[in-house]
């Protein structure tokens, strides 16, 4: 039995079930509470990087060795247990596929496509700016990834919208919002995975469980733009038009190929690792049959760069590697909640205020998520540390996985795109600066300018707040996890 116990401790396959902390449940909070603290910290200093929130994480973990009144190797091994568990690992790997996959159909010249059809379309002001909405929500749905569409149509569909008379406030505003509307919605979007996965739920009843959701913000959202979005702008004249047009190449579009296979094969019931798989497969040949670029673009290795390996698959790998790593880290950091009992304390507290009211219950976790994305940049984050309490609330009170998926996400994607100190609001500022080098009539607009008017996140904030309000869309698990109306008796 003591050669076996000196195995189990060697290799690490002891679980830990519980851990005391100096300052009791408080203790057990500090690794995730530095985290948030740094998170807001560097974000107001505008300082906030992956990498950055990356160190974060750790030196919040060393002050939680620094607290253990447990054994150090005690602690040591639980937050090895955190990093070990499926909820990370999965929603990692499928980062790794969806952004490959996300790559490649920029490869194939699917923004360009879509830019084409704003482009000949011949609509200007308001119009223009309701149909950039409408195109960086496709596009954003398509390829999962708001970040890239905010830096992709800040590059193309900004300066094209404001040589047709758009307002910049409400362009640049309408580009946040069709990304938020696709990290919302989209199969391999970071947000809709890390919800699924940290809620047990499978991503594709997710998705199709919270379409109402994202229409409902989306039908005010594109009529606001539409009303709302011309401008006076007096540069808009044909030279500028005609330098938008040399960039765009209708071509790209056939790149909507492979995305509907990946929507239609996760939507099935596929998994989407496989769905992404079949996607990247019919991609790279489609696009070296048609020309629509190179093999080299997609891989290519060269000894004379320090990756060796280039192109899209290892960017697509590549851009997702430090997020990565925040997401085993937290989710380490969330486990030791648990392990300390601050978790069951806080649970208990809200229980304690919810009593047997389901709508306090879903108003406490819209809260949750809601304070936490306030507080982290980079929304991905934000949703990982605030998934736990929503799990736990959740079951408790024997709320679908579905609606807490929903919940998590909907709030998650919204805010991440709002707050002038987000990641993504920043991102597309910079890059409207860079554009500006190239067009010097280029108005740039502040992030303090913008985030009053990215209507799909706001709209979406407001309908889960009555979502929560009212019951509206609630749904309960049933005994063998199948979506009920009524609340099942314990």
């Amino acid at each position: 039995m003591a050669d076996k116990e000196a195995l189990d401790r060697a290799t690490g396959s002891t679980e830990v079930k519980q851990l005391d902390f100096r300052l009791g449940a408080f203790g057990a909070a500090v690794p995730l509470l530095f985290f948030v603290i740094w998170a807001i910290t560097t974000s107001v200093l505008q300082l906030s990087s992956e990498i950055g929130l990356v160190l974060g994480a750790v030196i919040g973990l060393t002050l939680g060795l620094l607290l253990s009144k447990s054994k150090w190797e005690d602690y040591a091994q639980g937050m090895f247990d955190g990093l070990a568990q499926p909820i990370g690992v999965i929603a990692m790997v499928a980062w790794f596929y969806a952004g490959m996959f996300a790559q490649i159909l920029q490869v194939g010249g699917l923004v360009e496509g879509l830019v084409w059809i704003g482009s000949v379309t011949g609509l200007t002001g308001g119009l223009f700016v309701a149909l950039t909405f409408l195109l960086a929500a496709t596009f954003s749905t398509a390829v999962g990834t708001g970040y890239g569409t905010t830096v992709a149509f800040c590059t193309l569909m900004y300066p094209a919208g404001i040589a047709v008379e758009a307002d910049p406030v409400m362009l640049f505003a309408a580009i946040l919002a069709g990304a938020v509307f696709g990290d919302n919605l989209a199969p391999v979007s970071d947000t809709t995975i890390v919800s699924a996965t940290t809620q047990e739920a499978d991503v594709p009843g997710v998705v199709r469980s919270r379409f109402k959701y994202a229409i409902g913000a989306a039908i005010p959202t594109v009529i606001l733009f539409a009303l709302f979005g011309g401008g006076e702008n007096a540069t808009a004249d044909q030279a500028a038009i005609g330098a938008m047009m040399d960039q765009t190449n209708p071509s790209g579009l056939l790149m909507l190929i492979p995305f509907a296979l990946v929507l239609i094969l996760a939507l099935s019931g596929q998994h989407l690792i496989t769905s992404l798989t079949w996607g990247i497969i019919l991609a790279i040949p489609l696009i070296w049959v048609l020309k629509l670029g190179t093999i080299g673009q997609i891989i290519s290795f060269n000894p004379d760069s320090d990756n060796v390996v280039e192109g899209a698959l290892i960017e697509g790998i590549s851009g997702y590697v430090n997020m990565a790593i925040l997401i085993l880290l937290i989710v380490a950091a969330a486990h030791l909640l648990k392990l300390g009992g601050t978790m069951q304390v806080i649970t208990k507290g809200l229980v304690k205020w919810i009593g047997k009211s389901v709508r306090k219950a879903e108003l406490s976790m819209w809260g949750i998520v809601a304070m936490m994305n306030s507080a982290i940049t980079i929304n991905t984050a934000a949703e990982i540390a605030a998934a736990p309490f929503v799990k736990e609330l959740g079951e408790k009170y024997r709320i679908h996985r579905y609606r807490r998926a929903n919940m998590l996400d909907a709030v998650t994607s919204a805010l991440g795109y709002i707050f002038p100190w987000g990641a993504p609001v920043l991102l597309g500022w910079t890059t409207i600066q860079t554009m500006k080098e190239k067009y010097e009539w280029l108005p740039v607009v502040s992030p303090t300018e913008v985030f009053p008017f990215v209507f799909q996140g706001w709209f979406l904030v407001i309908v889960m707040l009555i979502a929560a309000l009212t019951g509206w869309g609630l749904r309960y698990e049933g005994k063998n996890g199948e979506e009920v109306k009524e609340r099942p008796s314990e």
